[in-house]
């Protein structure tokens, strides 16, 4: 009656120790994350009236792109190399059932997100046999087969891409050309997908997935199936990263090279590990600073490209939780001691 879950608790609540993301955001708190989202929510709807719109929905955009590879990144710990197939390739089905199929927008958005969902599930599921650089490698591998598919088949246009994709009318009645509508739109992709990642974190799934991250042995040796695990985490963010492309290619009205090229995975890292790798707000911070520095810095040309190296590399050297993650560890350093959770028995057992 005292402990339900037994002398020792539960397995999900042994298997792992409370990590980055519980610090910056307590999971298991439901008004914490209602309050996150309305937050969240509130500025995204304040935004244009004193930031340009489009600067808005691209910057949203990438943000779901950063949440979709953080959540096999910062929760799995997989460092895909490739996952700017996913952003690519849904980009490219969702434009051409918009165009050539004459699908409506939301119908062409899900097309080109099963897509991607289906080459994360056949290639997660080869690439999860290794781990480390060799599971980084394998992704990339994939990664430019899917390039070499987009620059040679005749549908994508090769390296004019696919032009004059349609926006058409969401459920035949909501006129996507009207920019207001376009705004409301990708605002409502981006929030649904950051609280369904946010969810996805906080459930009895996510919970396994830190704890394999944090100790796989022990994980393995409490019962889960390990490669089971990490196949969904990766099919799942294979999904979300194409639900970004195939909004991007709405938005736009193009799909190109530079979506599937190796460097837009590249800058996804870069997103990811600059905001806050493991923290659910990371990518998302990340991701605009990003954006903006593509946006403000373009007329220095390919110096960006340098730019973006020497931040990536000073984050790296400097401040490794990135900007949420430092800020997340510097308002536990004012706690006072001993306010923290206690262990579990079996962290205490282990030392762990």
């Amino acid at each position: 009656m005292l402990r339900p879950a037994g002398l020792f608790g539960s397995k999900l609540d042994n298997a792992g120790a409370p990590d980055q993301a519980d610090a910056v955001m307590p999971t298991s708190s439901p008004g914490a994350q209602i309050f996150i989202v309305l937050a969240l929510a509130a500025s995204l709807i304040a935004a244009p009236l004193v930031i340009y719109p489009g600067f808005m929905m691209k910057a949203m955009i990438f943000a779901l792109f950063g949440c979709a590879f953080n959540l096999i990144a910062g929760y799995g710990r997989l460092v895909s190399f490739g996952h700017a197939m996913f952003l690519g390739s849904a980009g490219y089905v969702c434009g051409h059932a918009a165009k050539v199929w004459g699908l409506t927008p939301e119908l062409a958005i899900l097309t080109g997100t099963g897509t991607a969902a289906l080459l994360g599930l056949v290639s997660g599921w080869l690439a999860i046999r290794r781990s480390g650089i060799y599971f980084a490698m394998v992704t990339l591998a994939f990664a430019q087969m899917v390039y070499f598919v987009a620059l040679q088949a005749p549908f994508t246009g090769g390296e004019n891409g696919l032009q004059g994709v349609p926006r058409g009318m969401l459920f035949g009645r909501i006129d996507l050309s009207n920019p207001v509508n376009l705004y409301v739109f990708v605002t409502v992709i981006f929030l649904g997908g950051f609280v369904l990642i946010m969810r996805l974190v906080d459930s009895p799934f996510g919970r396994v997935l830190r704890a394999i991250s944090n100790h796989e042995a022990r994980a393995q040796s409490l019962g889960f199936e390990i490669d089971h695990y990490k196949c969904v985490a990766f099919t799942l963010s294979a999904a979300l990263a194409g639900l970004a492309g195939s909004t991007k290619a709405i938005v736009t009205q193009i799909a190109s090279l530079t979506d599937a090229h190796w460097s837009m995975s590249g800058e996804v890292l870069l997103m990811t590990f600059l905001g806050g790798v493991g923290t659910l707000l990371g990518p998302v911070i990340g991701a605009f600073v990003v954006v903006a520095m593509q946006n403000y810095l373009a007329g220095l040309g390919q110096w960006v490209a340098v730019i973006h190296g020497l931040i990536f590399a000073v984050c790296v050297l400097a401040f490794r939780r990135g900007i949420v993650g430092e800020v997340a560890a510097w308002w536990r350093r004012r706690k006072p001691h001993g306010t923290g959770p206690a262990p579990s028995p079996v962290q205490a057992v282990s030392g762990k």
